[in-house]
């Protein structure tokens, strides 16, 4: 709980101080609307803890940003977007000697998200390079889910999945909270051009929210989202 609370205080003072910035910099009216899409690496950190890989599924969505503000070197601008992805986990299963075994669980969730991004830029501002570092808070939609199983599921003498510390509630739980938010920051690399902006960039969303309950008699007192985004963007101007 105290990280997530440093993390929530570390993005209220960015975007403090790219307000200020805006304030007393130079005025840009500039519209650009486009598309995006990417892998999204996706693991939920349960406690207690399930050993997991990377769930890798696609996000993509349509993009606008709207730049306000330079301030000396520092182009500034809010970026927002409407993505679809699929998150969830994909299980590394061990058994209770923890031997690893030929099982295989994986949970797909499909979310719509909506980022709503403060972006500082560095660089050529019409037709060159420019770097640029976004954060943000994100607020997601948990629609759909899909379980993955393979035909060999490894069980105990009592019937039971054969896990480690005896984890396997997990499997039967359908998706508790299906709103899901967080904050997510990244930076990347941005191409300007006379047809358009083309941009590169990762990204790591923290999930503050749980997708299941979090009190002393649920199964477990964590299980929020944590996203690897690799995405890349293409924008048209609207108005410059």
């Amino acid at each position: 709980m105290q990280i997530r609370k440093n993390i929530l205080s570390l993005f209220i003072a960015f975007c403090a101080c790219g307000s200020i910035m805006a304030q007393i910099g130079e005025a840009r009216s500039s519209l650009a609307v486009g598309f995006n899409g990417g892998v999204a690496l996706n693991s939920v950190g349960f406690d207690p803890s399930i050993k997991q890989k990377w769930h890798v599924g696609p996000a993509f969505g349509v993009t606008l940003r709207m730049t306000s503000e330079k301030y000396f070197n520092t182009l500034c601008a809010l970026q927002v977007e409407l993505n679809f992805a699929r998150l969830g986990w994909k299980e590394d299963i061990y058994n209770g000697k923890d031997e690893p075994l030929p099982d295989t669980y994986q949970r797909d969730i499909d979310y719509v998200q909506l980022p709503f991004l403060a972006r500082l830029g560095w660089g050529r501002e019409h037709r060159g390079v420019m770097g640029y570092f976004l954060a943000g808070p994100q607020v997601g939609y948990g629609f759909s889910e899909k379980t993955k199983r393979s035909e060999v599921w490894t069980t105990n003498a009592d019937g039971n999945p054969d896990r480690p510390n005896g984890m396997y509630a997990q499997y039967e739980m359908p998706l508790k909270h299906k709103f899901d938010y967080g904050i997510t920051a990244g930076a990347g690399i941005e191409l300007n051009t006379r047809v358009g902006h083309f941009m590169l960039d990762g990204r790591y969303y923290y999930g503050l929210s749980d997708l299941y309950g979090n009190s002393k008699k649920e199964v477990f007192s964590r299980s929020n989202n944590g996203t690897i985004v690799v995405k890349f963007t293409y924008l048209f101007d609207l108005k410059k």
